[in-house]
């Protein structure tokens, strides 16, 4: 039960955090939103940065457990190769949509999430170093600069209009110079930001 109340100070939280950002929201505003009293917030919270660092590893959580799905999938490499960078970009714009302030959490920069954000960059870059391994790149790129080859690239859709779209062929074009060959398109994947909307209202 205790875990579904800290559940319900998150969603105010980033409720809030839509409509204020970070620095103007205020533990009375968490409280307010829950309909509940500002001591009854600071039974789950220690304060209203704990609730919004709590927040952001939530929803780096989050992604993170879809970048693993997507990795142990009984699929080519190419396309679990994929399946890793989607979850990053769906992260990103999921964020950078809901509001001007949702963007805040992916601030690497920032005093309250930075360790956040490298973390789940650090684990994204494991995870797609360990495909590449087991792909085995005939282009003598090594699996670690193949890595961050491949995260590069969606650090570069993140700003790019249609950059959902842009993914899989960008992607796609990608693997085959590292991994050799064609790839091909991979399946069509489900909007994930739709199909997880409760990460955005409920995160």
């Amino acid at each position: 039960m205790a875990t579904d109340r800290l559940d319900e100070v998150l969603d105010a939280a980033y409720d809030c955090l839509t409509r204020y950002g970070v620095r103007r929201t205020t533990m009375d505003d968490i409280a307010s939103t829950m309909g509940v009293s500002r001591s009854a917030v600071y039974q789950y919270v220690r304060s209203k940065d704990d609730a919004f660092r709590r927040l952001a590893a939530r929803l780096h959580e989050q992604a993170l457990g879809r970048a693993r799905e997507a990795a142990a999938e009984d699929a080519p490499p190419a396309e679990r190769v994929r399946g890793v960078l989607a979850a990053k970009l769906d992260l990103v714009l999921q964020l950078a949509g809901a509001s001007p302030h949702t963007a805040e959490l992916l601030d690497e920069k920032a005093r309250l999430f930075g360790d956040v954000c490298h973390t789940f960059t650090g684990d994204l870059r494991r995870l797609l170093i360990a495909l590449f391994a087991e792909a085995v790149s005939p282009a003598g790129v090594e699996p670690a600069e193949a890595a961050d080859i491949c995260l590069a690239l969606v650090v570069g859709l993140e700003s790019a209009p249609d950059s959902r779209r842009l993914l899989a062929p960008a992607t796609d074009a990608l693997l085959t110079g590292l991994l050799g060959a064609s790839v091909g398109p991979g399946p069509a994947r489900p909007n994930s930001l739709q199909e997880g909307a409760s990460c955005a209202t409920g995160p």
